[in-house]
């Protein structure tokens, strides 16, 4: 997977109003991109301690780091920011509306590191801008399919061209379920475990059913039948039926797909004319909830079998020796 960089001059033109910036040195092309989430404060590298000093990362100073430069004279301070700027930075950021030093500035320019000022407090600005770039470098993936949000669980149909995934999808919004996306389907793994997916930001909620041609499901249904994201939980890949395959008929067996290296549960229902897949689609999505919550429908129609064979061979023992 290609690593994802972010220029200086998209990021502040994308957030000055957002995260209340302002250029303070007039400089928007970085030595280096924005290439990592993170946010560093280097109170330590201004003190002379460049050991990890992480200059990938965007600079953050606070009013614990401003304080600190304007408690030395003339020459400490422009010693202390000339150890930070020593090496290639991202960019400075001066949190809280700070005066910010004059050396600072001076010393920014002659190395080219862009120098911002925010009006918001250290912490949430920090907090706010790490969220951001968590967004911006989450690992994404593009998948074709159909992708509804079906009592609550994000379905995503999967499989061949033509195998109806628009219709199925058409059928269940009119049964008062929700789209997502159609056709294609951009997946952000968001957390460890947690993958959100979106539709195309110029397709929003259009359909495309053969037959029929290109139809708005908002403008046909209205806004309750759409949303703008939902997790990822359930891929419902649709196959053709096959008289000659073993098809899954008790569900002992969890299937799970790998997207974005996260494990998804994975079911492949077989298609057949005259079969109620809207149906079939409810009941995916209500037993996925129930194993969620720790209820697993197949398990416990096997433990119940198990326990009355057992019963039943415990009788039977027993009755052997009864000649009364």
């Amino acid at each position: 997977m290609e690593k994802k960089v972010l220029s200086v001059r998209a990021f502040f033109e994308e957030n000055e109003k957002g995260f209340q910036m302002e250029s303070v040195n007039d400089i928007l092309d970085s030595p280096l991109p924005i290439s990592v989430p993170d946010i560093h404060r280097p109170g330590l590298a201004l003190t002379g301690f460049m050991q990890n000093f992480l200059n990938e990362r965007i600079q953050v100073l606070g009013e614990t780091e401003i304080l600190y430069l304007n408690t030395g004279d003339g020459d400490e301070q422009r010693g202390a920011i000339e150890n930070i700027l020593s090496v290639p930075l991202v960019c400075i950021i001066v949190t809280r509306k700070l005066e910010i030093p004059a050396a600072l500035v001076e010393i920014s320019i002659a190395r080219g590191v862009p120098l911002f000022r925010t009006t918001m407090l250290t912490t949430p600005f920090i907090q706010e801008v790490t969220k951001h770039l968590g967004d911006v470098f989450a690992p994404t993936e593009t998948m074709h399919g159909t992708f509804l949000d079906v009592y609550g669980v994000g379905l995503l149909f999967t499989g061949q061209s033509g195998m109806g995934k628009s219709e199925i999808a058409l059928d269940l919004i009119e049964r008062g379920h929700r789209l997502v996306a159609d056709d294609t389907v951009h997946v952000t793994r968001i957390a460890e475990d947690v993958l959100i997916g979106r539709g195309h930001e110029h397709l929003q909620h259009f359909m495309e059913i053969r037959g029929i041609g290109i139809i708005n499901v908002q403008d046909l249904f209205g806004i309750r039948a759409v949303r703008v994201q939902k997790r990822l939980e359930v891929v419902v890949n649709l196959k053709q039926w096959n008289a000659k395959k073993d098809w899954e008929r008790q569900g002992l067996e969890e299937g799970f797909t790998q997207v974005l290296d996260v494990d998804i549960p994975h079911v492949t229902v077989p298609l057949f004319p005259g079969k109620n897949i809207t149906v079939i689609s409810e009941v995916i999505a209500m037993n996925q909830m129930l194993k969620v919550y720790g209820i697993n429908a197949a398990e416990r129609f096997n433990h119940m079998v198990i326990d009355q064979m057992e019963s039943r061979e415990r009788t039977k023992h027993y009755l052997r020796y009864d000649t009364e």
